[in-house]
């Protein structure tokens, strides 16, 4: 061999080294993010374990934790594990808990605009469309302006279109308005203003607590949410009263909350995750709601031997006036309370006049089918 082809040989073993590096540094990059392990996050719901909510709140953590293939691992406790259901957001921000699920509602103690993501007659829009409203209509903008107004260092989801929820449960059919003075009531959010310009005595408490005090006799009646919710959490057992229809709470929504220190931190294709199985779980909630509502809806009538009244007009329409009052009282006081306020409106004007003119009334086809002089279908 020849000194110049010496020299080539070397030049090429110095090639395949430095090439062999490389490819070891390549196959090693991989290891080394493994080696560090699966982020985890610890989380807790404002709900009993029993509930259906806290259900909602494992079936997200499991989809996000499925579509990061484990590289998130979102852990729910219930209500209470680590802090009271109404110390959420206090735990979320200063980074005690890592994220959370409850309702905006729970937070009216800290600023009472964050209740009009839901607690209210919506302005004539059901759940989905204030979702819409928050989503593409500056709802999103708001909420974070109004968190940061409050100094929480958190990132907010709401999502979960709720049904319109009862008026509540009674120890007998709440038929006027002047039925609920001196009515010791639980309700949460501007729902509490609403009841209380009725007459009743207000008493806000969370969900895991309310069928005790019904129990104790601390309350004489009491607002929750849905037929499943209410059922397993033991309404049948101290009422059998129950009216149906309200604008107390007509178009609510759940929320999914994040640290947001710890959220900011995340790499931004576990965000885009994150964000996206938001969507996913809000409607696979709506699609799970329908079906689980409608049968504990039946159920305790059959078994439970619960009794449902609609609520009268003259109520309902009394709810809306003493909304639009408190409102007004509010929105004088909190800038803020006003904006939103302005904002659902503007949305809400076109949005429910393209719904009313748009969507056809379902009753006529339901009677059609199922109503006393519907013929037997086979």
């Amino acid at each position: 061999m020849t000194k110049s082809n010496k020299g080539g040989a070397s030049s090429r073993r110095r090639f395949l080294k430095v090439a062999a590096a490389g490819a070891a540094a390549t196959v090693a990059a991989p290891t080394i993010v493994s080696a560090q392990g699966p982020i985890s996050m610890r989380w807790q719901s404002t709900w009993p374990a029993k509930d259906i909510f806290h259900e909602y709140a494992l079936d997200y953590a499991k989809k996000v934790n499925d579509m990061t293939g484990g590289d998130l691992k979102i852990e729910v406790l219930p209500a209470g594990a680590v802090v009271p259901a109404f110390g959420l957001l206090d735990a979320v921000s200063k980074g005690t808990l890592d994220g959370g699920h409850g309702v905006l509602a729970y937070h009216y103690g800290k600023q009472n605009a964050l209740a009009l993501w839901g607690s209210g007659p919506g302005y004539a829009m059901d759940a989905n469309m204030l979702l819409a409203w928050h989503k593409y209509g500056g709802g999103k903008e708001l909420l974070e302006k109004l968190y940061a107004s409050i100094g929480a260092n958190v990132v907010s989801f709401p999502y979960g279109p709720m049904p319109t929820q009862p008026l509540g449960w009674y120890k007998k059919p709440m038929a006027k308005v002047e039925d609920f003075q001196g009515l010791k009531f639980r309700t949460v959010g501007i729902s509490i203003d609403v009841f209380s310009g009725l007459g009743a005595a207000v008493n806000a408490l969370p969900g895991g607590e309310i069928v005790s005090a019904m129990d104790r006799g601390l309350l004489d009646a009491a607002e929750f949410n849905n037929a499943t919710s209410d059922r397993v959490l033991g309404f049948p057992d101290v009422s059998k009263i129950c009216m149906l229809q309200s604008y107390h709470q007509n178009a609510e929504q759940l929320e999914i909350m994040f640290n947001k220190t710890k959220f900011d931190g995340l790499p931004d294709k576990m965000k885009a995750i994150i964000a996206n199985a938001v969507d996913a779980a809000s409607q696979d909630m709506a699609w799970k709601a329908i079906d689980r509502y409608s049968k504990d809806y039946e159920e305790m009538q059959t078994k439970d031997k619960v009794k449902f009244y609609k609520t009268p007009d003259s109520i309902l329409q009394k709810q809306l006036d003493i909304f639009d009052q408190v409102a007004e009282k509010k929105s004088a006081e909190n800038a803020l309370f006003k904006e939103i306020i302005e904002s659902q409106l503007a949305f809400a004007k076109r949005a429910t006049q393209w719904e009313q003119d748009t969507v056809v009334n379902r009753r006529m086809a339901y009677n059609h089918y199922f109503g006393p002089n519907a013929k037997k279908k086979t």
